[in-house]
């Protein structure tokens, strides 16, 4: 019997250093894009997808992306004093049900299935989905959503993956492809960061995954990889044969906000959408065209 998809782990304990002097005292997960700090969209998606249960995989100096998900009474209270309604509003997206949302530290930076890995007691036996929040995924519909689709009709692991230009192969984890019906796509091996010049492919995996928990026992190994971390992509790449596994080109577009580029592509993009900014944003763009 497939499991049912109720839990989401967010690696957020990176240092965020392309993003400095900024996340020199606040973490890069809560840098905002518009009004809404990265950590926010991931979780906002994760909900869409029907995600109940939330473990942020933090670090040493990061409590304060657990605190924004926490309770602010004195600032509703004084919200509510002077009747601030649309700004207590703004607040109801960042509060989580009571006991939905837990931390666990990665003490060492040893890489993403480390990361993973840290949250092993929270994963337990059950499938999970992964998010990183450096990635924004706009679209009609959540792109954890989709990935859980094919989870459900499938029962094994499936990741999110874009066409990328070939020398680019050497910036993510690269699928090697069996049957590919246009959107989905089977997975028969992994590779991270190949040299473009040996790539299998050039579909690479975004921040976003859908995995059942027998990748833990590959992790459990904790062996370096790519870079001396330990990597998930290695990990994921052990199940293959042993579970389905599958990637898939969702619908959306996504933004890369782990890059400097990439996220003010973000800001402009999501101010867009906005009926109260779109108007006046188009109007003050066309100064610097």
């Amino acid at each position: 019997m497939i499991k049912p998809l109720k839990k989401a782990v967010l690696p957020v304990a990176g240092l965020g250093t392309r993003f400095l002097p900024a996340t020199k005292a606040m973490p890069k997960e809560m840098l905002p894009v518009v009004d809404k700090p990265l950590i926010q969209y991931a979780i906002d998606e994760a909900r869409a997808a029907g995600i109940e249960e939330f473990c942020l995989v933090t670090a040493r100096g990061k409590d304060n992306l657990i605190d924004y998900f926490d309770i602010a009474y004195e600032l509703e209270s004084t919200l509510r004093e002077r009747q601030k309604t649309s700004a207590i509003e703004a607040l109801s997206s960042s509060s989580v049900e009571a006991g939905s949302l837990v931390a666990v530290r990665q003490q060492v930076p040893l890489g993403l299935g480390h990361a993973i890995w840290c949250a092993r007691n929270f994963i337990g036996s059950d499938p999970f989905a992964i998010l990183l929040p450096d990635d924004i995924v706009k679209g009609g519909r959540s792109c954890v959503a989709q990935l859980a689709d094919v989870y459900h009709q499938t029962g094994g692991n499936v990741v999110a993956v874009d066409e990328v230009p070939k020398e680019w192969t050497d910036r993510y984890g690269v699928l090697k492809i069996g049957e590919d019906d246009g959107r989905r796509v089977e997975v028969t091996g992994l590779v991270e960061k190949p040299d473009p010049a040996v790539a299998p492919s050039n579909l690479a995996i975004i921040g976003r995954y859908v995995l059942t928990a027998d990748v833990l026992k590959p992790l459990s190994a904790l062996k370096k990889g790519v870079g001396g971390e330990v990597q998930l992509t290695d990990a994921m790449a052990e199940m293959i044969g042993k579970v389905p596994f599958y990637g898939l080109r969702y619908e959306g577009t996504r933004f890369d906000c782990g890059s400097k580029l990439g996220f003010l592509e973000a800001q402009i993009a999501m101010a867009l959408e906005r009926d109260d900014l779109a108007g006046d944003v188009r109007a003050f763009l066309k100064k610097y065209l």
